[in-house]
């Protein structure tokens, strides 16, 4: 069946991103993105010149996808005024559903978001539910910088849970079921946001 070029680049990255998302960075093939297509291997090479201009595409369209899930979190928390710690899960979450080795691939192939920073949706209503709170409760007002150094340690602990978490818990002797530590980790993180955020 003959598809509009844009629609045949759309499934072809969608099938791409579920590839990633299930197997990680190595499952990307050529061959088994258009298995699950139901095109040719040429036809993917037509659109994408191959592996790796596929790949830049996919990290161009992950980065922008990744930086909407964010913004749909952060909105769907402002609107449930729910606590820092569903936030952090909420964020974990994302990272989880196979974007954590997108954002490592988006990073080692020099993939820079432009303007703005990724996550400064986050610093911003982390920010300024803070701030609300610190004014209810006439205490000084906190540190933007505070804000934004706690976020980026966030991130950098749930971009790399899904790929390194276990391995690294292992170095420091925790050797439970993987399922359960991981989780362990998450409440960790969500207890640390809290108190570094809203003590």
């Amino acid at each position: 069946m003959r598809r509009d070029p844009g629609e045949a680049k759309r499934l072809i990255l969608q099938a791409a991103e579920q590839l990633l998302a299930d197997g990680g960075l190595g499952a990307v093939q050529v061959r088994a993105v258009a298995a699950k297509v139901g095109v040719t291997d040429a036809a993917v090479n037509h659109h994408f010149g191959g592996r790796d201009q596929l790949l830049a595409a996919l990290l161009k369209h992950g980065g922008a996808r990744v930086r909407q899930r964010i913004g749909q979190v952060v909105q769907g928390w402002i609107s449930a005024d729910a606590d820092i710690g569903e936030l952090v899960q909420a964020l974990a979450e994302i990272y989880a559903d196979g974007y954590a080795e997108l954002a490592l691939a988006l990073h080692q192939s020099g993939w820079r978001d432009q303007g703005s920073g990724m996550l400064d949706e986050v610093v911003d209503a982390l920010h300024e539910r803070i701030t609300a709170r610190a004014r209810q409760r006439h205490r000084p007002l906190p540190d933007r910088r505070r804000t934004q150094l706690t976020v980026a340690a966030l991130h950098q602990a749930l971009a790399m849970e899904p790929i390194v978490g276990r391995q690294f818990r292992r170095s420091a002797g925790l050797t439970g079921p993987s399922q359960q530590d991981t989780a362990d980790t998450l409440t960790w993180w969500r207890d640390l946001v809290n108190h570094m955020l809203d003590p």
